[in-house]
């Protein structure tokens, strides 16, 4: 027989059928927003789908409308149907390198190839997936803890929280540029000018290329303040090796402004950069990350070794890398 309007969907075999009550806060607001805050784990343009596919019922009949308003006390229900978004958050077993473990924190060494965190195309495999099956306390937080990340090819160190007050007290010291991420960065070109210098230049989703990012001038495209101190390491007719620290966290910040000046990362293809040296990854490695501890006050300071690749390829150029303590 078939259902009747008034009937609720039938959730199909991978479905759920989840309960749903309008709370004081969201009276009058609009129902896509009011369902993105009760059901997180599904994106709004995804609920979106849902309202306009009917699976979506409120006060006993489908609701057929995004923009409808809703109120206090309002009853529904809604079949959530799996998506990979929404199946991405599951643990995977995998081997991290951790270098240091607290009750609050953690750092590791990434790997090349590793993505953090869930996106379109990598939905599975990413560091997310793994710290959800390395410690049970990481389903109980946003994105597992991670509150900041590294590109997929790019190298070395990240913190990772492991409960939601250190989460957030992070999360403000990155805020508050009181944590230290110091990069080696292996680029195309001889070194001219300045030993160091500091770079401060917008950065925004390119107007000509949505897929990557650029500098871009804050008056006619959208963006955001960035800055990137530069140290020149060692020089030579191929490229040049140098230590780049972030004052400010935007997506590609290194890579981009590195670009920018004139010195693109070996390898890396979509800023201007080409394979050399045996590289084929861009050439960015997060050597060293420090901070004072968000709970326990105690400094805290961690190094990592370039990888085989990296070091290969700054050996191969005649580079020398002394690691001298830092001017910045």
């Amino acid at each position: 027989m078939p259902l009747s309007a008034d009937d609720p969907p039938e959730p199909g075999p991978d479905s759920e059928l989840r309960p749903f009550t309008i709370g004081a806060q969201w009276h009058g607001q609009r129902l896509d927003r009011a369902l993105a805050a009760l059901v997180p784990e599904f994106s709004r343009s995804y609920l979106q789908q849902l309202i306009d596919a009917g699976a979506v019922r409120l006060q006993g009949r489908p609701a057929t409308r995004s923009a409808a308003r809703v109120k206090a006390g309002d009853h529904g229900d809604i079949e959530l149907r799996p998506t990979p978004q929404s199946q991405a958050f599951v643990p995977e077993p995998m081997a991290l390198a951790v270098v240091h473990e607290d009750e609050h924190l953690l750092v590791i060494d990434k790997p090349a190839g590793l993505v953090v965190h869930p996106a379109p195309g990598h939905w599975r495999g990413t560091l997310l997936n793994g710290l959800l099956a390395r410690d049970a306390k990481a389903l109980m937080l946003p994105r597992a803890g991670i509150v900041h990340r590294l590109d997929k090819d790019t190298t070395g160190l990240m913190v990772v929280a492991r409960e939601r007050q250190a989460m957030d007290a992070l999360v403000r010291l990155i805020a508050a540029r009181e944590v230290s991420r110091q990069y080696l960065a292996l680029a195309h070109r001889p070194w001219t000018g300045a030993p160091t210098r500091e770079v401060q230049a917008p950065i925004g989703r390119d107007p000509a290329n949505r897929l990557r990012m650029a500098v871009v001038d804050l008056a006619r495209n959208s963006g955001k303040t960035a800055e990137t101190g530069l140290e020149l390491l060692d020089s030579a007719e191929p490229g040049c090796l140098v230590r780049a620290c972030l004052r400010t966290g935007r997506t590609h910040q290194i890579r981009v402004h590195m670009a920018h000046i004139g010195h693109p990362l070996v390898a890396d293809e979509l800023y201007g950069g080409a394979p050399a040296g045996g590289l084929r990854r861009q050439a960015l490695h997060a050597f060293r990350l420090a901070f004072v501890h968000p709970l326990t006050g105690q400094a805290l300071a961690f190094e990592s070794r370039p990888p085989a690749d990296f070091a290969a390829a700054v050996a191969g150029w005649g580079l020398r890398y002394n690691d001298p303590a830092p001017s910045f």
